[in-house]
């Protein structure tokens, strides 16, 4: 333990200066004082490596670090975008995380990031002077699924000081390769909703985030068909929804129980699950979103999907309350053809489209931002 002690010593004492003009993201570890950003938005990364013959960052796209004498590699990416990005260290062609930064589900599994931080239009997902509600952790049992499961449940600030009031609940979604931490952490949604909610922009609601059972890459099987590989992929996160979870947090919470004060949304494969989950029960929920959602829906194949709920549109618009598409201005994923193919058919919808983003969490906190003003509005 004592030789220990004195080579983390000795390496802390030789570490490099700190890049001129930079600042700890807020994705380090507690006084940690890397990764680092400048104004250009560019990244600084450092690593203690001194047996490592090769470092490299994965930081959307890959950035070669340099060795020092003393064992330190240390690197910089060229300007990012701004919003939330994964990365990770390949060390001599090894994945791990950078030992000095949190931990998020996402990427290649339990990944580092960085956050490249916007100006004041990144307000509405930062904590401000107002109330703030509760993000709880609940376990709940599964009958589908024969164990225990955990979701996050976010309650409003109002929610411990009106105990006769009941809320509309929204079901949030994370995306592949993600769990039921995604919103809370790198989403920021529970900001998002104080914000809103003190300045009068959206519903006092419950909202719930869950594991979607998607937390691998979609790879077929070898020698299966793709598209039924696909169908079954996070298939078992519909019954639960239905079977358990709602039941679940009506029992526990003071929840308005019918349709009408139910939502879900998702982004990418949570899309996906809200259009399976949603659209085939529109006896159990009125609202629906997407943030470029994995749909998977033609022209061609409108007349026919989940039982041809978009046939009559009439009944449709009928039913559903507000249906929103979602994506990023940066993305490819069809969402504003499928838009106009659905207001064509006269299937009510609203497009919304995030200026300059792509397949990223700043994509759907923007999203969430747009869906949550638009329900439960009577």
């Amino acid at each position: 333990m004592l030789l220990l002690f004195l080579l983390l010593s000795a390496a802390a004492a030789a570490q490099p200066a700190l890049p001129e003009g930079t600042s700890v993201s807020e994705t380090a570890l507690f006084e940690r004082e890397y990764p680092r950003v400048d104004g250009d938005r560019r990244v600084y990364f450092r690593l203690y490596a001194p047996q490592a013959a090769e470092v490299v960052a994965d930081c959307c796209g890959k950035v070669p670090l340099t060795r020092s004498d003393d064992g330190w590699w240390t690197g910089r990416t060229e300007p990012l975008a701004v919003g939330f990005h994964f990365y990770h260290f390949l060390i001599d062609g090894v994945t791990v995380a950078d030992p000095e930064s949190r931990t998020y589900c996402g990427s290649f599994g339990r990944s580092s990031a960085v956050e490249i931080p916007e100006g004041a239009e990144g307000d509405y997902y930062r904590p401000q002077n107002v109330p703030h509600g509760q993000m709880r952790s609940v376990v709940y049992y599964s009958e589908f699924e024969g164990k225990y499961r955990r979701c996050f449940v976010y309650t409003p600030a109002e929610y411990e000081t009106s105990p006769e009031k009941r809320y509309p609940v929204l079901y949030l979604q994370h995306g592949m390769c993600e769990d039921e931490t995604g919103w809370p952490n790198q989403g920021k949604a529970n900001f998002i909703l104080d914000n809103l909610i003190a300045a009068g922009g959206c519903k006092p609601m419950i909202v719930v985030m869950d594991s979607g059972n998607c937390g691998i890459p979609f790879r077929a099987p070898r020698g299966e068909d793709p598209g039924a590989a696909r169908a079954r992929f996070g298939a078992t996160f519909i019954p639960i929804l239905l079977q358990d979870i709602v039941p679940a947090i009506d029992r526990e919470f003071r929840t308005l129980a019918d349709r009408e004060h139910r939502a879900m949304a998702g982004l990418s494969w949570g899309g996906h699950q809200t259009f399976e989950a949603v659209l085939p029960n529109l006896d159990k929920f009125a609202y629906l979103g997407s943030f470029s959602g994995a749909l998977f829906l033609r022209e061609n194949d409108l007349e026919s999907v989940y039982g041809g709920v978009f046939r009559d549109s009439g009944a449709f618009n009928d039913k559903v309350r507000v249906m929103f598409l979602g994506i990023g201005s940066e993305e490819n994923f069809g969402t504003k053809q499928l838009s106009e193919s659905l207001t064509r058919r006269g299937i009510r919808n609203t497009f919304y489209e995030s200026p300059g983003t792509a397949h990223e969490w700043l994509t759907w906190r923007r999203c969430l931002h747009e869906f949550l003003s638009l329900l439960f509005q009577e």
